[in-house]
């Protein structure tokens, strides 16, 4: 997709939003299922899943993201990777990974120290707990937030604003400031790696049942030896 925005030569800003009530609902748990403990298909989202932060850091062209509603797993990456996030008050997000019996990968150890401070990035990124867009806002995860009604017609406003402004100095302006995201890269790679691990252990067969299942995770390695 952002290749092909790239190319368009009458696009000057993309903005990503939910279809529905969610912005993204996360992962198809069957899909995952089907993943835990099999290797080759394991290497094969990891590279995916670095895709997708590398390619919305590398596309030149501003990225807005209009979070109207839940936004967890690979989709919240793309929410938090876009170079502006507008997010409802009231919609929530959560990393989520450490539910799954699996590391913080996708986009969290690239970005959310540098968004949120690192304090933040551990608590939520090790808890899994849900944020909303206040205090989303309030830890600068997200750009903005605003009320449920105003969040598509503020992010296409600001799209507009940019659209019509000097395009050479927004984009060398994003591609700068994207230069602090990219010193973080082993770390992210390091993070993939780490999650993808994870997939081939106990821990993720059994977080994965327990979402399905809706019940507490017990998961083995939390059991004293």
């Amino acid at each position: 997709m952002w290749d092909t925005v790239a190319r368009d030569d009458e696009t000057n800003v993309v903005v990503v939003t939910g279809a529905g009530k969610a912005f993204s609902a996360g992962g198809d748990l069957t899909w995952i299922e089907g993943v835990v403990g099999k290797a080759d298909a394991v290497q094969r989202i990891q590279k995916e899943a670095a895709d997708i932060v590398y390619r919305m850091l590398d596309l030149e062209k501003p990225i807005i993201s209009a979070i109207n509603g839940v936004a967890v797993g690979a989709g919240l990456a793309v929410a938090i990777m876009a170079d502006i996030s507008i997010m409802s008050e009231t919609a929530k997000i959560t990393d989520g990974h450490v539910k799954l019996g699996v590391g913080a990968g996708d986009h969290a150890a690239i970005v959310w120290p540098i968004l949120c401070g690192m304090a933040k990035a551990k608590y939520y990124l090790m808890t899994a707990e849900f944020i909303d867009g206040k205090e989303a806002e309030r830890i600068g995860l997200v750009s903005l937030c605003c009320p449920q009604d105003q969040v598509l017609p503020r992010a296409l406003a600001v799209a507009d604003q940019l659209a019509s402004g000097a395009q050479q100095a927004i984009r060398g302006t994003k591609t700068t400031l994207n230069g602090w995201i990219k010193q973080a890269a082993p770390i992210f790679e390091n993070s993939l790696r780490m999650e993808m691990q994870c997939f081939l252990s106990p821990d993720a067969a059994e977080g994965v049942a327990a979402v399905k299942e809706k019940r507490p995770a017990k998961f083995p390695s939390a059991k004293a030896g």
